[in-house]
């Protein structure tokens, strides 16, 4: 079994984080795991995308071709739409339903709408109110992780959760317990 997963979106939104709570699920279940990764290097609001590869067999490349990608993660929807080319035939977007305008040439909402509806298979939702309704303003990410895992089949949602509480061990309880709520809410959509 294997995933191919493009994870994206705009500096300090926390794609990365998503990456790394996945690849540390991947680890202790002992799959084979390859990722590279593109970001605004230290600026806040530069494109960061990851391609990250899991596998129960072993892994030659850390980069994704085009038209093989079994799911885009997106934590905005135009910045889904800017790696369509990954996605396979049959693979899945799954992405925050709300714009993050960081350009001043951002694409009609309408536009962006209309050709996500067109894809086959896409799970989209307002992350950023879904996080603010558990209580965890910041925890868009850990919302969209939640919607994430209900697709990655390689590993199971008390993996993800379990390398959650790995992940923010060091910030304290609290912050372990506001990421996990918000993980739930987005596994259970």
């Amino acid at each position: 079994m294997k995933i191919d997963i493009i994870l994206c979106g705009v500096g300090g939104q926390g794609i990365l984080s998503i990456a790394t709570i996945i690849g540390e699920a991947a680890t202790k279940a002992g799959l084979n795991l390859k990722q590279a990764e593109v970001h605004g290097m230290s600026q806040r609001g530069g494109d960061v995308q990851s391609h990250l590869r899991l596998s129960d067999e072993a892994i030659y490349s850390d980069l994704i071709a085009q038209g093989a990608a079994d799911m885009i993660i997106s934590m905005e929807p135009m910045e889904s739409l800017r790696y369509l080319q990954y996605l396979a035939a049959d693979g899945k977007v799954v992405t925050g339903s709300e714009p993050f305008v960081n350009i001043p040439n951002y694409p009609e909402m309408a536009s962006v709408q209309s050709e996500l509806a067109a894809l086959p298979s896409v799970d989209m939702m307002d992350i950023d109110a879904v996080a603010k309704s558990v209580g965890n303003p910041r925890g868009a990410n850990m919302v969209l992780l939640g919607m994430a895992a209900r697709h990655i089949q390689i590993l199971s949602a008390e993996e993800l959760q379990d390398a959650i509480r790995t992940i923010f061990a060091r910030k304290g309880d609290a912050v372990v317990e506001a990421n996990l709520k918000a993980f739930q809410a987005g596994f259970e959509g």
